[in-house]
Protein backbone atom coordinates (compact mmCIF):
# COMPACT_ATOMS: atom_id res chain seq x y z
CA UNK A 1 0.00 0.00 0.00
CA UNK A 2 1.23 3.12 -0.70
CA UNK A 3 2.60 5.75 1.90
CA UNK A 4 0.17 8.41 1.14
CA UNK A 5 -2.75 6.08 1.62
CA UNK A 6 -2.03 4.86 4.51
CA UNK A 7 -1.58 8.79 5.41
CA UNK A 8 -4.14 9.63 4.24
CA UNK A 9 -6.93 6.97 5.83
CA UNK A 10 -5.19 7.91 9.11
CA UNK A 11 -5.72 3.66 10.58
CA UNK A 12 -3.37 4.09 13.78
CA UNK A 13 -5.83 7.30 14.86
CA UNK A 14 -9.04 5.84 13.72
CA UNK A 15 -8.58 2.62 15.64
CA UNK A 16 -7.90 4.05 18.47
CA UNK A 17 -10.93 6.91 18.39
CA UNK A 18 -13.22 3.51 17.79
CA UNK A 19 -11.76 2.33 20.72
CA UNK A 20 -12.58 4.96 22.95
CA UNK A 21 -15.67 5.52 21.69
CA UNK A 22 -16.35 1.62 22.03
CA UNK A 23 -15.35 2.50 25.74
CA UNK A 24 -17.74 5.28 26.18
CA UNK A 25 -20.40 3.23 24.73
CA UNK A 26 -20.36 0.63 26.72
CA UNK A 27 -20.21 2.29 29.49
CA UNK A 28 -23.04 4.24 29.21
CA UNK A 29 -25.67 1.15 28.00
CA UNK A 30 -24.11 -0.57 31.32
CA UNK A 31 -25.09 2.69 33.36
CA UNK A 32 -28.18 2.61 31.61
CA UNK A 33 -29.17 -0.73 32.29
CA UNK A 34 -28.33 -0.76 35.23
CA UNK A 35 -25.24 -2.92 35.58
CA UNK A 36 -23.58 -3.44 39.10
CA UNK A 37 -19.91 -3.37 37.38
CA UNK A 38 -18.37 -1.35 34.72
CA UNK A 39 -17.79 -2.72 31.39
CA UNK A 40 -13.75 -3.04 32.24
CA UNK A 41 -14.83 -5.31 35.81
CA UNK A 42 -17.28 -7.35 33.30
CA UNK A 43 -13.55 -7.97 30.86
CA UNK A 44 -11.75 -9.86 34.00
CA UNK A 45 -14.60 -11.07 35.48
CA UNK A 46 -15.67 -13.08 31.96
CA UNK A 47 -11.94 -13.89 31.53
CA UNK A 48 -11.52 -15.45 34.61
CA UNK A 49 -14.91 -17.17 34.24
CA UNK A 50 -12.99 -18.71 30.76
CA UNK A 51 -10.02 -19.11 32.40
CA UNK A 52 -10.78 -19.50 36.14
CA UNK A 53 -7.94 -19.81 38.53
CA UNK A 54 -5.25 -17.44 37.04
CA UNK A 55 -2.42 -15.16 38.42
CA UNK A 56 -2.91 -11.29 38.34
CA UNK A 57 -0.29 -11.34 35.45
CA UNK A 58 -1.65 -13.28 33.79
CA UNK A 59 -5.21 -11.91 33.45
CA UNK A 60 -3.60 -8.65 33.31
CA UNK A 61 -2.01 -10.10 29.85
CA UNK A 62 -5.49 -11.47 28.82
CA UNK A 63 -6.90 -8.30 29.33
CA UNK A 64 -4.27 -5.40 28.13
CA UNK A 65 -4.64 -3.83 31.60
CA UNK A 66 -1.70 -2.28 33.47
CA UNK A 67 -0.80 -3.99 36.83
CA UNK A 68 -2.19 -0.99 39.07
CA UNK A 69 -5.46 -0.73 36.82
CA UNK A 70 -5.75 -4.59 37.32
CA UNK A 71 -5.43 -4.64 41.33
CA UNK A 72 -7.84 -1.96 41.22
CA UNK A 73 -10.42 -3.76 39.04
CA UNK A 74 -9.47 -7.12 40.89
CA UNK A 75 -10.11 -5.46 44.57
CA UNK A 76 -13.54 -3.97 43.52
CA UNK A 77 -14.63 -7.19 42.61
CA UNK A 78 -13.56 -9.15 45.19
CA UNK A 79 -14.97 -6.68 47.47
CA UNK A 80 -17.86 -7.63 45.97
CA UNK A 81 -17.69 -11.31 46.32
CA UNK A 82 -17.72 -11.81 42.57
CA UNK A 83 -13.85 -12.69 42.86
CA UNK A 84 -12.19 -14.75 45.35
CA UNK A 85 -7.96 -15.11 45.95
CA UNK A 86 -6.01 -18.03 47.22
CA UNK A 87 -1.84 -17.95 47.92
CA UNK A 88 -0.40 -20.19 45.22
CA UNK A 89 2.62 -21.11 47.14
CA UNK A 90 3.57 -20.87 50.57
CA UNK A 91 6.16 -18.00 51.61
CA UNK A 92 5.73 -16.43 48.11
CA UNK A 93 2.84 -13.82 48.16
CA UNK A 94 1.27 -15.03 44.79
CA UNK A 95 -2.27 -14.94 44.56
CA UNK A 96 -4.26 -16.94 42.22
CA UNK A 97 -7.80 -15.37 41.20
CA UNK A 98 -11.12 -17.57 40.94
CA UNK A 99 -14.60 -16.44 40.09
CA UNK A 100 -16.69 -17.14 42.24
CA UNK A 101 -20.52 -18.86 42.08
CA UNK A 102 -21.63 -14.48 42.55
CA UNK A 103 -19.58 -13.64 39.97
CA UNK A 104 -20.12 -16.52 37.52
CA UNK A 105 -24.09 -15.52 37.86
CA UNK A 106 -23.12 -11.24 37.43
CA UNK A 107 -21.59 -12.74 34.04
CA UNK A 108 -24.82 -14.66 32.83
CA UNK A 109 -26.92 -11.30 33.81
CA UNK A 110 -24.63 -8.93 31.57
CA UNK A 111 -24.40 -10.63 28.46
CA UNK A 112 -27.95 -9.71 27.57
CA UNK A 113 -26.37 -5.90 27.71
CA UNK A 114 -23.56 -7.32 25.59
CA UNK A 115 -25.23 -8.58 22.80
CA UNK A 116 -27.19 -5.24 22.84
CA UNK A 117 -23.93 -3.29 22.68
CA UNK A 118 -22.62 -5.52 19.89
CA UNK A 119 -26.14 -5.17 18.47
CA UNK A 120 -26.33 -1.37 18.26
CA UNK A 121 -22.46 -1.51 17.60
CA UNK A 122 -22.75 -3.72 14.26
CA UNK A 123 -26.10 -2.07 13.35
CA UNK A 124 -26.32 -1.48 9.25
CA UNK A 125 -23.48 -3.99 8.94
CA UNK A 126 -23.36 -7.32 6.82
CA UNK A 127 -22.17 -10.33 8.41
CA UNK A 128 -19.96 -10.44 5.29
CA UNK A 129 -18.47 -7.06 5.83
CA UNK A 130 -18.28 -7.43 10.02
CA UNK A 131 -16.15 -10.98 8.50
CA UNK A 132 -13.68 -9.09 6.31
CA UNK A 133 -13.50 -6.67 9.12
CA UNK A 134 -12.25 -9.31 11.84
CA UNK A 135 -9.85 -10.77 9.40
CA UNK A 136 -8.52 -7.57 8.69
CA UNK A 137 -8.04 -6.87 12.38
CA UNK A 138 -6.54 -9.85 13.17
CA UNK A 139 -3.91 -9.29 10.58
CA UNK A 140 -3.26 -5.33 11.67
CA UNK A 141 -3.66 -7.23 15.37
CA UNK A 142 -0.81 -9.73 14.63
CA UNK A 143 1.52 -7.64 12.62
CA UNK A 144 1.18 -5.39 15.98
CA UNK A 145 2.52 -8.07 17.87
CA UNK A 146 5.02 -9.50 16.06
CA UNK A 147 6.50 -6.01 16.59
CA UNK A 148 5.60 -4.77 20.18
CA UNK A 149 7.11 -6.08 23.58
CA UNK A 150 4.31 -6.19 25.80
CA UNK A 151 5.16 -5.80 29.64
CA UNK A 152 2.36 -5.81 32.07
Amino acid sequence: MRQEILLNQKIGLRLSRAGMLSKLFANQIFAKNGAVIRPEQFTVLYALKENNGMFLRQLANITFKDRPNMTRIVTILENNGYVTSALEAEGRQVKKLYITEKGSRLCEEILPTILQIWQETAAGISEEEINNFLITLNKIESNMREKTIIQV
